[in-house]
C-alpha cells in the first residue's frame, strides 16, 4: 500500500497571502511621530508588546531546602521609594525635542532652611535600630515637607512693602502726607485720626486677624470697631478709669482692666463677667494658643486666667512691687515683666519662681517688647537707653542707643520693625528683614502726634501702626511693617460668622496646656532623664525589687534526652560566661579610655611651660 500524500502546511511550503493592509499606501509620517524602521521580513511593526521577554531559568529541585527570610531585619527599615517607570520617550515633547531642564526645578538652600524645623547639627542618639530608623524616617519626612513648603512659597501673591528715598534722601524726613499721596486710595484710607481729647489718654489693641480695633480711655470710654470699613461695633462708658484693654481669642469678647476689677464684655458692649479675684490690674496680655489671660496688678501679683473654663490657673507673687511693665514672647508664651530695679524677669505659670532674670538698665525699666520670632527683646529704662537683647540663651545686649527723653512705649511688627514712643514723637527703626535685629543708628520713619503717647501696636497683616495718645487714636502708614500673606485657616480677616465659630471649636480642641510653657519649646520632645531615674528609684523602693530587671536565663526544654540536668546546667553556665565576658570587655574599654585621657592631659601639661594665665583655662 503506497504512502498517503500529506497536505502541505500553511507555514512552511505555501507562501503566505499578502495582507490587504500591506498593499495600501504608506501613511506620511508626522513631525511628532518617530521614524519607524522596517523589519527584516518587510512587515510593518505591530503595536508594542507589553509582555516581558521570557528567560530560561534552571528548574529548582523539588526536595531543595529553601531558607525563609526572617521577618525582623537587622538593618533599619527606611521606607522604600516606589519604583518609577522611566519611559525614554516621556522626556520628549510633541515636537520631538528633549527637555533641556529635566526633573523638578531646584530649590535654593536658604529658602529650604527657613522652613526646616529639625536641627541637623545635633547627632542622633545611640539607640536601638528600630528607634533610630523611626528618627531617620521623621527627618526624611521633615526635609520633604520643608522642600514642599519652599516650592509653595512661589504661590504667595503678595510681597512686603518698602520705602525708599530719592537720591539718598533720608526716609525719616518723609511725612505721612507724602506717603498718602504715593499709595493707592485703599491704602490711603487706612490713615486716620480720631479726635477724642475729652476721654484720653487711650490704650488700644488689634484683634489677631487685624480687622478689628478696640481702644479704651482713662476716663471710661471704651469702643470697638471694624477699622477697615469704619463700622462701629460698640461704644460704652464704664464710668471708671480704664487702664488696659485686650481682645480675647476672637473679636467677640473683650477684656477691660478697670480701676477696681477685671471685666469681660462682648462685641455689643454687654458686660458678661466681673472677675473680682483680679483686682487693681494695670496691664493685660492674652496667650491665644493657651487661652490664658495674664494680668499684672499693683499688688505685685501675676495672675493667669483660663478663659475657656473661667478658672485661675496660677497666681504668682513677683516680689518686686508694682507691676506696670509687661509683654509676652509670641514664640514660647513666656511673660516678660519689667521692674523698678532695672531687671526683666521671665515667668511661666508652671513655675513659682522666674525662669530667668536679666539685668538690663541701671534704673527702672519703662517698656519691654519681644519680636514675633522670640529672638530679640527691646527694653528702655529711666537711664534714657534703648537696648536690644539676644534671647537665644546668651541674654547679652546686641546694640544700645541713648535717647534724649527715653522711650516710654515699645512694640515690634511682624516684619521686625521696632517703634518707640518718646513723649509726642514716634520713631521707627528697621533692620535687614524678618529675623534680623533692627538697626538703631538711623530711624526709618518719624512722626509727631498731638499729644503724649500712651499705647502702641502694629496691626497684623497690614502696614499700619496704631497709636493711642492723650488726643485720641491715630493710624499711621508704615510700609513694610506687616506680613503680606496670611494663613486663611488660622487668622483670616475675611472670615464669616460660621467660619469663626468653627475655628473656635478647632482652637479649643487644640488648646495647649499651661504646664507646657517653657523657655525652649523644642525641649518638650526630649526625655527628662533625671525625673525618669528618680521615678525608677522610688518604684524600686516601694516594691522592694526592680520590675524592669533582666530575668535570669531559663533554658527551654528539649526532647530526646537533651533536657537532662547536666545539659541544662551546661547551657546556663555558657550564657553566664558570655555575659561575664561582655562586662569584662566593657570595663577594659573604659580603663583604656581613661588612661588615654590621662596621657593626653599629661602631654598637654608637660608640652608647654606653666603660665600665670593657665588658671583661666577650663
Amino acid at each position: 500500500m503506497g504512502e498517503m500524500e500529506t497536505a502541505p502546511k500553511p507555514g512552511r511550503d505555501v507562501p503566505p497571502k499578502k495582507d490587504k493592509l500591506q498593499t495600501k499606501r504608506k501613511k506620511p509620517r508626522r513631525y511628532w511621530e518617530e521614524e519607524t524602521v522596517p523589519t527584516t521580513d518587510g512587515a510593518s511593526p505591530g503595536p508594542p508588546c507589553n509582555k516581558k521577554n521570557r528567560e530560561l531559568r534552571p528548574q529548582r529541585p523539588k526536595n531543595a531546602h529553601i531558607l525563609k527570610k526572617s521577618r525582623i531585619s537587622k538593618q533599619p527599615q527606611v521606607p522604600k521609594k516606589p519604583r518609577e517607570w522611566k519611559n525614554p520617550e516621556s522626556q520628549r515633547s510633541l515636537s520631538g525635542a528633549q527637555d533641556p531642564f529635566p526633573g523638578p526645578a531646584p530649590v535654593p538652600v536658604e529658602v529650604v532652611q527657613k522652613f526646616c524645623r529639625i536641627d541637623k547639627s545635633r547627632k542622633l542618639p545611640r539607640s536601638k535600630a528600630k528607634t533610630r530608623s523611626r528618627l531617620e524616617v521623621a527627618e526624611a519626612e521633615e526635609e520633604e515637607t520643608s522642600i514642599k513648603a519652599a516650592r509653595s512659597e512661589l504661590l504667595l501673591a503678595e510681597e512686603p512693602g518698602f520705602l525708599e528715598g530719592e537720591d539718598g534722601e533720608d526716609t525719616a524726613k518723609i511725612c505721612q502726607a507724602d506717603i498718602m499721596e504715593a499709595v493707592d486710595i485703599a491704602s490711603a484710607a487706612e490713615h486716620f485720626d480720631l479726635n477724642l481729647r475729652q476721654f484720653g489718654p487711650y490704650r488700644l489693641n488689634y484683634s489677631r486677624t487685624g480687622r478689628h480695633l478696640a481702644f479704651g480711655g482713662r476716663r471710661g470710654h471704651v469702643a470697638a470697631l471694624d477699622w477697615v470699613t469704619k463700622k462701629l461695633m460698640c461704644e460704652i462708658n464704664v464710668m471708671e478709669a480704664v487702664r488696659d484693654i485686650r481682645f480675647l481669642h476672637s473679636e467677640a469678647l473683650l477684656a477691660v482692666a478697670q480701676n477696681r476689677w477685671l471685666h469681660i464684655y462682648d462685641n455689643q458692649g454687654i458686660e458678661l463677667h466681673c472677675i473680682r479675684r483680679c483686682d487693681r490690674v494695670t496691664r493685660l496680655e492674652f496667650l491665644p494658643f493657651h487661652f490664658l489671660l495674664a494680668t499684672a496688678s499693683e499688688t505685685g501679683f501675676l495672675t493667669y486666667l483660663d478663659v475657656s473654663v473661667g478658672k485661675i490657673v496660677a497666681a504668682l507673687n513677683a516680689r518686686a512691687g508694682r507691676l506696670d511693665v509687661m509683654s509676652q514672647n509670641p514664640y514660647n508664651a513666656v511673660i516678660h515683666l519689667g521692674h523698678s530695679n532695672g531687671t526683666v524677669s521671665l515667668w511661666s505659670p508652671a513655675m513659682k519662681e522666674p525662669l530667668a532674670k536679666i539685668l538690663c538698665h541701671r534704673g527702672g525699666v519703662r517698656a519691654v517688647a519681644v519680636d514675633s520670632t522670640g529672638t530679640y527683646m527691646a527694653t528702655s529704662g529711666l537711664d534714657h537707653q534703648l537696648k536690644i537683647f539676644d534671647l537665644r540663651g546668651t541674654y547679652q545686649p546686641l546694640s544700645t542707643r541713648t535717647l534724649p527723653h527715653g522711650a516710654g512705649h515699645l512694640a515690634f511688627s511682624q516684619r521686625g520693625l521696632l517703634v518707640a514712643g518718646m513723649g509726642d514723637v514716634v520713631n521707627i527703626w528697621a533692620g535687614q528683614g524678618k529675623g534680623s535685629p533692627p538697626s538703631l543708628e538711623q530711624p526709618y520713619l518719624t512722626h509727631r502726634l498731638s499729644g503724649p503717647v500712651h499705647g502702641l501696636q502694629f496691626c497684623p497683616f497690614e502696614d499700619v501702626l496704631g497709636v493711642g495718645h492723650s488726643g485720641g487714636v491715630t493710624s499711621m502708614l508704615v510700609p513694610g511693617a506687616g506680613e503680606p500673606n496670611f494663613d486663611g485657616l488660622e487668622s483670616n480677616p475675611y472670615r464669616s460668622r460660621k467660619q469663626r465659630q468653627e475655628w473656635e471649636v478647632k482652637a479649643l480642641l487644640e488648646k495647649v496646656p499651661a504646664e507646657l510653657i517653657c523657655l525652649d519649646p523644642r525641649a518638650l520632645a526630649e526625655v527628662d532623664v533625671i525625673s525618669l531615674e528618680q521615678g525608677k528609684k522610688e518604684r524600686i523602693e516601694r516594691l522592694g525589687y526592680d520590675p524592669e530587671a533582666k530575668a535570669p536565663f531559663q533554658p527551654k526544654p528539649k526532647q530526646k534526652g537533651r533536657s537532662s540536668t547536666a545539659s541544662l546546667v551546661k547551657r546556663k553556665r555558657k550564657v553566664m560566661d558570655e555575659e561575664h565576658r561582655d562586662k569584662v570587655r566593657q570595663s577594659l574599654q573604659q580603663q583604656q579610655q581613661q588612661q588615654q585621657q590621662q596621657k593626653e592631659a599629661k602631654a598637654k601639661s608637660t608640652g608647654a611651660r606653666p603660665s600665670a594665665l593657665d588658671r583661666f583655662v577650663r
